[in-house]
């Protein structure tokens, strides 16, 4: 888990709105999963070689808007109840390091994402 700052987040549940605003947060670019799940050192089938990772600075905003469905969910034997909506979501994306720069596309209609999810619970002590 990497922390971010307290006011990086927003949310709203009542409005069905959220925001995580994050800016130039230290990271390893382990070039892809094989490497990231062996500290770069590749696998061997299917071939993919070891890269060693490189420092890199990401950047993201991401916000959830716009209820287009709620669920309320209990479960008093495993001591969990929670309200959920299901929203639109978008997300802007950057990432760099030395010599290489990536920039995401627009987000797109927040809508045409699959799943978005926030939600409140209760669930252990906290249950009642």
């Amino acid at each position: 888990m990497i922390p971010v700052n307290h006011d990086a987040v927003e949310v709203d549940f009542d409005s069905a709105r959220a925001r995580l605003h994050v800016r130039g947060l230290d990271v390893f670019d382990d070039h892809d999963l094989a490497n990231s799940l062996t500290q770069g050192l590749g696998i061997p089938s299917p071939p993919i070689p070891g890269v060693f990772p490189v420092r890199a600075k990401v950047s993201f905003d991401v916000e959830w808007n716009g209820a287009v469905d709620t669920a309320q969910i209990e479960n008093d034997a495993q001591h969990f109840k929670g309200s959920f909506l299901s929203t639109g979501a978008t997300i802007c994306w950057s990432a760099e390091q030395p010599g290489f720069r990536f920039q995401s596309d627009t987000p797109p209609d927040p809508k045409a994402n699959l799943v978005s999810v926030l939600g409140r619970e209760q669930n252990g002590v906290f249950f009642t």
